[in-house]
């Protein structure tokens, strides 16, 4: 239900567009001149949704209207309504903001379809800038985006460990965030303005690493033509990044184990040990715990590493952050891609949030990019998405998977939490957002759907 104000100075058309709108399920306030509709946008009682305004309406018209529409509530959308329609009003009123400009004489559909129209790019328009809002708050250190109370967790862990000198291990599956948590526990650390070092050490051969790692000195081996400081003297002061630690050789182990005992290095064929101040983030998608017992981890390397550990759950156990790191997303490839995106259609972001992300966020990111490079529009709907989304979300697909165990579990609150909010949504989404009659549907009470609206962020309870 919206809240519209009509503005017409003929009194039958200003009756019949009223009763249309009002049996459509919305709530109407209608007077006949500029005046009036001043007043009405300036009372109390003005959070319009929606204004529908005739051009012609003696001292003050439609365009005065327009403009103070856009001065006091510029979300409310306007859309013109004249007999008396040129190119020039036109373009007049569109670069004043309005919506759209509907001539007359018009049928009662093609009004509903532009109102309909009007309050789907105003609602999306709420919905970007109550996400934006919330990502701005609580909900995001550097790129890391979430609301779930896991990641709470998370967040409270990477400002409890920040400010210290502890090494932090983080854990989780490949395209989850592990190196934006380094990244957050560093720049919120004393650390920020000095290096953060990232370390692949799944990329690089391990008769290469610990040159990398530690430097070496000219002559050390064949080709090196030079003095080399290593990755970790260059992280002097700052923050070296351990990636996927778990691919180490056991070699490699023995050198890091004593590094991070005893805080010194020694260049490859050099005599000198050096103190180096340098902190150690390590991350593996490994079970590390697992390797120590099958010999391919050093036991006494793990608890050493291991003193703080920030896990991060895999995506399909916090699909309630799926819109925020959408919209998060969507800025983002707005920008460089330059697109004039404005958010996701409902019936694209129930695919998304129906999807089981086995790449994480990262798979989600690429799924936002090829959406954002390929919209036509300013919103992003399902014909975007890669077409294995489109089949895999299909209704089939989504119940065949609901009682599926994973191999490596899953959080049954979560998934639980899941499947109430997409039947809330498909309720919705059969009675046309009517939300008495959803809650009629699901046999709860309206005071019931409400709550369970709010706890799940669909729309505005109040609205």
């Amino acid at each position: 239900m919206a809240h519209i104000l009509v503005v017409e100075d003929d009194l039958s058309l200003r009756e019949v567009l009223s009763m249309f709108l009002h049996k459509s399920g919305h709530e109407v306030v209608a007077v006949h001149d500029g005046d009036q509709a001043f007043r009405e946008l300036d009372g109390d009682d003005s959070d319009f949704d929606l204004v529908l305004t005739d051009l012609r309406l003696g001292r003050r018209n439609g365009l005065d209207v327009l403009t103070h529409v856009k001065e006091v509530s510029p979300q409310t959308e306007v859309i013109l309504m004249t007999a008396f329609s040129t190119v020039e009003t036109a373009i007049d009123a569109m670069r004043r903001g309005a919506f759209d400009y509907v001539g007359k004489p018009f049928k009662l559909d093609e009004i509903s379809i532009t109102v309909d129209k009007a309050l789907e790019k105003r609602n999306l328009r709420l919905e970007n800038i109550r996400l934006r809002k919330e990502l701005s708050q609580r909900y995001r250190f550097d790129a890391i985006v979430g609301k779930t109370s896991k990641m709470h967790q998370v967040f409270e862990r990477i400002m409890r460990v920040a400010p210290t000198k502890t090494s932090v291990l983080i854990t989780g599956e490949s395209g989850t965030g592990k190196e934006l948590v380094a990244r957050a526990i560093h720049f919120n650390s004393p650390r920020k303005d000095k290096p953060f070092v990232v370390v692949n050490c799944g990329a690089i051969p391990d008769q290469l690493m610990e040159s990398e790692l530690f430097g070496h000195v000219k002559g050390a081996f064949t080709g090196a033509h030079a003095t080399r400081h290593g990755l970790i003297e260059t992280a002097v002061g700052g923050t070296i990044f351990l990636d996927e630690i778990g691919e180490l050789s056991l070699t490699m182990q023995v050198k890091i184990l004593r590094f991070l005992q005893e805080h010194q290095i020694r260049m490859v064929g050099g005599v000198q040990e050096q103190s180096v101040d340098v902190r150690v983030v390590a991350a593996t998608n490994k079970d590390l715990a697992v390797e120590v017992e099958k010999g391919a981890f050093r036991e006494d390397l793990y608890f050493r590493l291991n003193v703080i550990r920030i896990h991060l759950p895999p995506l399909r156990e916090r699909s309630e952050d799926i819109p925020y790191l959408v919209h998060h997303f969507i800025e983002k490839y707005r920008k460089a891609l330059g697109r004039d995106l404005h958010g996701v259609s409902p019936e694209a972001m129930e695919i998304l949030m129906s999807y089981r992300f086995q790449g994480n966020v990262r798979e989600l990111e690429n799924v936002i990019e090829h959406a954002a490079t390929f919209a036509s529009g300013g919103i992003i709907t399902p014909e975007d998405l890669p077409e294995h989304l489109r089949a895999d979300g299909s209704d089939t697909a989504r119940h065949d998977d609901v009682t599926t165990v994973p191999h490596d579990g899953l959080d049954i609150e979560a998934r639980l939490a899941d499947i109430e909010r997409r039947i809330l949504m498909n309720a919705l989404k059969r009675t046309n957002g009517v939300r008495k009659d959803a809650a009629d549907l699901l046999r709860i009470s309206f005071r019931s759907l409400r709550y369970k609206l709010a706890k799940y962020g669909i729309g505005d309870p109040e609205d």
